[in-house]
């Protein structure tokens, strides 16, 4: 089963819209409760650092027999250092977004705790391609 969505970028009023549908059909298919807040948190994070940094992109998801696939792509400017990316508390968010609570230097570590696999690929002037993987079971 596959889901496919649109983010546009720096409309904060839709954030999250992406991640709260698959929350609901997760729910209405009846995967464990654990599985759908990890998902949901995990798909959240990615889908607001679109809206912030990335000018939108587009989000598949695909529902397999063991595992949910979460991929994110946008033709943003990409992430210029991936290893500082993933630290706590670092940010290039805008102070736009900060000013409404966004852009706290958290996204990448709380999809990487809540996921069993985050695989980033990002290239300067191109875009980014975020893999989020996680196994169904509670």
């Amino acid at each position: 089963m596959n889901f496919e969505y649109q983010v546009t970028g720096d409309d904060y009023a839709l954030v999250g819209r992406a991640s709260s549908d698959i929350k609901k059909k997760l729910k209405q298919l009846g995967i464990p409760m654990g599985t759908i807040k990890r998902t949901a948190i995990s798909m959240y994070e990615a889908e607001i650092n679109m809206v912030i940094h990335a000018q939108g992109g587009s989000i598949h998801v695909d529902l397999e027999d063991e595992q949910i696939r979460i991929v994110l792509k946008d033709t943003g400017p990409g992430i210029p250092d991936l290893d500082l990316a993933m630290e706590e508390g670092y940010t290039t968010a805008s102070e736009a977004a900060r000013e409404l609570g966004f852009g706290a230097g958290m996204g990448l570590m709380n999809i990487q705790r809540n996921s069993d696999s985050l695989h980033i690929d990002s290239i300067m002037g191109v875009g980014t391609t975020v893999t989020i993987l996680l196994k169904i079971g509670d």
